[in-house]
């Protein structure tokens, strides 16, 4: 049973490391600021999720493993959050996403007649 323990932990702790060196990879190459921006929340999340996991199961039945979950209920609502504040505040100074159907700036949205070829990089 030990042994089973151990195996899952590390497949948790290394599946949460891939998914995080892959969200900071897709950072890094991504064009774009909203694809960025959900290569971030994404991998955070699910990095985390499996990283925290592992490291109960490391850990047992401790007040270690508590304080682990009490860490992920905290990152679990803090970083969908934050990316949506992000987001959102993107979006009201009215820079939208320009790729795809519907997703055209508003008439009437704050800043709609912004050049967006500001906020490319």
């Amino acid at each position: 049973m030990t042994l089973l323990i151990e195996i899952l932990s590390w497949a948790c702790i290394l599946g949460g490391s891939f998914f995080t060196v892959v969200s900071a990879v897709g950072i890094l190459r991504f064009p774009d600021f909203w694809a960025r921006l959900h290569a971030a929340s994404v991998g955070d999340s699910g990095g985390m999720i499996l990283l925290i996991a592992g490291m109960c199961l490391q850990s047992g039945l401790t007040l270690i493993t508590v304080k682990l979950i009490a860490i992920g209920i905290f990152l679990f609502i803090t970083g969908p959050t934050a990316t949506h504040a992000v987001a959102n505040a993107a979006l009201v100074t009215g820079w939208r996403p320009t790729s795809g159907e519907g997703l055209e700036p508003e008439e009437n949205a704050p800043y709609a007649d912004a050049d967006p070829s500001v906020h490319d990089e």
